[in-house]
């Protein structure tokens, strides 16, 4: 048995050598794709995108094709970084769902900003402080983040990518036992994704809101009689104990997070397109939106309405559409979509999420 497994290594340590010449010859790659470039935007979320869904087409195991994306997503993000230094904003602190999305979708190398609100990512794009930010938008559970939808209406940033997260959440806490448990801090959205967990197994514990679940770690680190719901990595970061796990009420929870910047994405086999709109208050309004959808094969994946703030009972609608703007269906439906809507902003077409 002995020499067989030195021979298995043997061959292992082979093609690690060559795997090692392989990823500097890459690396060298993309240092000349840089130099060629002289200043133009060096992350391209569709060519990325496109990396990774052949990434996948082309595998044939054991290893699942989930598994090797990850691997490819930090190649990439560690060719970037010889590139360009470019740095990724998120909704803070470290430890939030909001820094996992922006590290599974531009991986380990790439430098990230932690901020304290929605607002100040949106502001560090507009102003440049850094290329991209990415902003949680909708919760396959509690639906959209008002927030994130409001800015998205004034804003000149544009969506270029969006990072579909599974989100589990755990209960975390300085103390040993569930029973010395008299509060639980959270986002406002994690308390509601968690509500029948909480109500069966923490009935008698007051739940406060917070700006973030990472900001409940932080807090619950310095009461021994509170206890947070946050991710397993804010628990390591913060120093809590990890009391249960996987406690969100549906399985497949999921949220949806956008990656906004100064420019969208060039098309790829799979995009999306979102939108804001608004109409006349007229019988038929909604319907005569949706015709140059149907009418040009156009399939509708999401519509939220959100009081437009501009007067009593106004609406906008959010939008999004399967396909980029630049193809001829979407084009179309575009150009009939501005003449018959009040308003109409194209928030960018974007790669849709490799998942």
């Amino acid at each position: 048995m002995a020499d067989k497994l030195k021979g298995i290594r043997s061959q292992i340590d082979a093609l690690d050598a060559r795997l090692v010449k392989l990823l500097s010859a890459r690396a060298r790659l993309a240092q000349r794709v840089g130099r060629i470039k002289q200043g133009v935007a060096i992350y391209r979320p569709d060519r990325e995108a496109q990396i990774l869904r052949r990434v996948a087409k082309l595998n044939q195991g054991p290893l699942a094709a989930r598994a090797l994306q990850r691997v490819f997503i930090e190649i990439v993000s560690a060719c970037r970084a010889l590139e360009d230094s470019l740095k990724v904003a998120y909704l803070g602190p470290q430890g939030t769902f909001s820094q996992e999305a922006a590290l599974k979708h531009f991986g380990g190398q790439t430098p990230t900003v932690s901020c304290a609100s929605i607002d100040e990512v949106f502001r560090q794009v507009e102003t440049g402080g850094v290329g991209y930010g990415v902003v949680p938008v909708e919760n396959s559970t509690e639906g959209a983040i008002g927030r994130t939808l409001d800015l998205l209406l004034s804003t000149p940033a544009r969506v270029c990518g969006e990072v579909m997260l599974p989100v589990r959440q755990c209960l975390m806490s300085k103390a040993g036992r569930r029973a010395d448990i008299r509060k639980v801090y959270s986002h406002t959205q994690s308390l509601a994704q968690c509500q029948q967990w909480l109500s069966r197994n923490l009935p008698q514990a007051e739940r406060i809101a917070v700006v973030s679940n990472a900001e409940a770690a932080q807090l619950a680190a310095k009461d021994r009689r509170a206890a947070a719901i946050a991710s397993k990595t804010a628990a390591a970061l913060y120093g809590l104990k990890l009391l249960a796990r996987n406690i969100e009420d549906e399985a497949r929870n999921t949220t949806r997070f956008l990656v906004v910047a100064a420019n969208d994405a060039a098309p790829t086999d799979k995009d999306k397109t979102s939108l804001i709109l608004s109409t006349r208050n007229v019988p038929g309004a909604i319907h005569d939106l949706l015709v140059p959808l149907a009418a040009n094969q156009v399939s509708m994946t999401r519509l939220e309405s959100r009081p437009a703030r501009t007067g009593l009972w106004e609406y906008v609608f959010y939008v999004d559409i399967e396909g980029h703007a630049q193809n001829a269906n979407v084009a179309r439906a575009l150009a009939e979509l501005e003449r018959k809507a009040s308003f109409l902003k194209n928030l960018g077409s974007y790669p849709a999420a490799v998942t």
